[in-house]
C-alpha cells in the first residue's frame, strides 16, 4: 500500500491573512481541499495522514472534514515547531503495511495524478524521488558579497516541488539520522541526501506551485479557471 502526508500546519505568515491559508477559499473550496481531493481520487493511494496545526482542529473538522467527506483520510495530527517535525509525526502514524510514503505541501493544490503516479513509480524504482522542474532561466551562483562565482548549465539547475516520495524503511532512516545528528532540512530529500543516498527527480509540471504569497493565490485561481474551460 501507499501512504500520503500532507501537512498543513504552517502557519502561513507570507499570505498576510488572518486565517491560515489553507482554508482560504480557492474558486469553489478551501487550497487544502483541493489538494486533498486530488490525493482522494488517485488510484494509486491507499492512506492520508493529514498533519495540521493542533490549534486549527476544530476548523479543519467543520471546513473539510465534515464538509467533503474523505474517505481515505485515517489519521488526523498535529504538526511540529518546524516542517521537518510535522513530517515525522506523520511517519510515526504511517500504516506499517505501507511501502512507499509521499509528503506533500498542502498548500500545492495544483498537484495531478499524473505527478503523484509518476512519484510512486519513481520511489518504487530508485528508493527516493522528488517532483521537480527544470528551470527557464539563467542561474548565477554568487558568494556572500554577491559576486558571481559561477554560472551552472540551466539543463543542470531543476526547481524541487511535491510530492516527494520514498520507501518507508529510507524515509525513517533519513528522519531518524537527521535526528541524531542535528540536521534541519527544508525537505524530507535533503534529509536522505544528507545520509549518503541518492535522490532522483521525477518530472513535476510548472502548475504545481505553492500558494504563499497573494499574487500566487492568484495564479492558481488563474489557471483553475483555464483548465475548466478546456
Amino acid at each position: 500500500m501507499n501512504s500520503a502526508i500532507i501537512l498543513a500546519a504552517g502557519k502561513g505568515s507570507r499570505m498576510k491573512a488572518e486565517l491560515n491559508k489553507q482554508y482560504l477559499v480557492l474558486k469553489d473550496k478551501p487550497i487544502i481541499a483541493h489538494t486533498i481531493t486530488v490525493f482522494e481520487n488517485c488510484p494509486l493511494i491507499d492512506e492520508i495522514i493529514l498533519v495540521i496545526n493542533p490549534e486549527e482542529e476544530e476548523i479543519c473538522k467543520k471546513r473539510i472534514l465534515d464538509r467533503f467527506k474523505y474517505k481515505k483520510i485515517t489519521k488526523l495530527i498535529g504538526g511540529g515547531a518546524e516542517r521537518q517535525r510535522s513530517v515525522h509525526n506523520g511517519l510515526n502514524v504511517v500504516d506499517p503495511r505501507s511501502q512507499i510514503v509521499l509528503v506533500h505541501d498542502g498548500a500545492r493544490p495544483l498537484v495531478t495524478s499524473k505527478i503523484i503516479e509518476r512519484c510512486v513509480k519513481g520511489a518504487q524504482a530508485f528508493g527516493a524521488v522528488s517532483a521537480g522542474v527544470p528551470i527557464k532561466e539563467t542561474i548565477k551562483i554568487m558568494t556572500k558579497d554577491r559576486f558571481v562565482q559561477y554560472t551552472p548549465k540551466r539543463e543542470d539547475v531543476w526547481i524541487t516541488q511535491t510530492p516527494q516520495a520514498f520507501q518507508l524503511e529510507i524515509i525513517k532512516k533519513a528522519h531518524d539520522f537527521a535526528i541524531l545528528h542535528e540536521i534541519l532540512g527544508t525537505d524530507d530529500a535533503m534529509l536522505v541526501e544528507h545520509m549518503g543516498e541518492k535522490v532522483r527527480m521525477v518530472e513535476g509540471d510548472y502548475e504545481n506551485i505553492k500558494i504563499t504569497t497573494p499574487e500566487d493565490l492568484i495564479a492558481a485561481e488563474a489557471i483553475l479557471g483555464y483548465k475548466r474551460r478546456l
